[in-house]
């Protein structure tokens, strides 16, 4: 009963470790995307670029962090998909090429902004999820680099609006947790309310929302 209690402890904290960094737990911002899709968490699993063991263990909170930047790069574009208003009118084709093309790409770093050649899925003994950092000095997190090439996109830097402002989203959870975001954000508030916003959205927000708001700030000017 005693090893019980300490698997459910942990399972409880790696919840609100995930809450904290992701906005929710993991298997409740995951199960809707599955159900969306059709597709087993092994399917998903493969367009995340994680192995199925490893995207089980996040989902139930056996494990509590996303340690490969990549990976949440991979899991906020899958988000935008279902979230695309067309996304019940799309064809099975090409709902499968644009998983496709999100399982290739390649976001950028918080050491470089880079993309690098297509090396496949993390599982194995690389799996990626464990050793370094964690978002906002919580944890433990690996220093795993991203995986695929994508396409260039559109817009600011040769990317599309999705793709950038999912760029902006990878690098603000990779130093810190969406509590320590919310609380810079209150102390810019009052005398800098845009910038108090552009950490609320890209820090907190989903990635259509980030996505509306690079729209909306960004590609106006350009």
């Amino acid at each position: 009963m005693v090893g019980l209690a300490v698997t459910e402890d942990t399972v409880a904290r790696n919840r609100a470790l995930q809450a904290e960094w992701y906005g929710e737990p993991l298997g409740d911002r995951i199960r809707p995307l599955l159900d969306r899709l059709g597709m087993s968490q092994s399917g998903l699993a493969g367009v995340l670029g994680l192995s199925a063991p490893m995207l089980s263990q996040l989902m139930s909170g056996r494990r509590a962090k996303i340690s490969n930047p990549a990976v949440l790069h991979r899991l906020m574009a899958v988000e935008e998909l279902v979230a695309d208003p067309g996304f019940d009118g799309m064809a099975s084709a090409e709902i499968k090429r644009r998983l496709d093309e999100i399982r290739a790409e390649a976001p950028a770093t918080t050491s470089g902004l880079r993309r690098t050649g297509h090396s496949g899925a993390e599982g194995g003994g690389g799996d990626g999820m464990s050793g370094g950092r964690a978002p906002g000095g919580h944890g433990a997190a690996g220093g795993e680099g991203p995986r695929g090439e994508g396409p260039s996109g559109e817009g600011a830097a040769g990317r599309g609006p999705a793709e950038s402002a999912r760029l902006v989203q990878t690098v603000l959870r990779e130093v810190a947790s969406a509590a320590e975001i919310e609380a810079a954000a209150d102390l810019l508030a009052e005398r800098f309310p845009d910038l108090a916003e552009v950490l609320r959205v890209y820090g907190a927000g989903r990635a259509s929302e980030a996505e509306a708001h690079f729209v909306r700030t960004i590609l106006r000017h350009a």
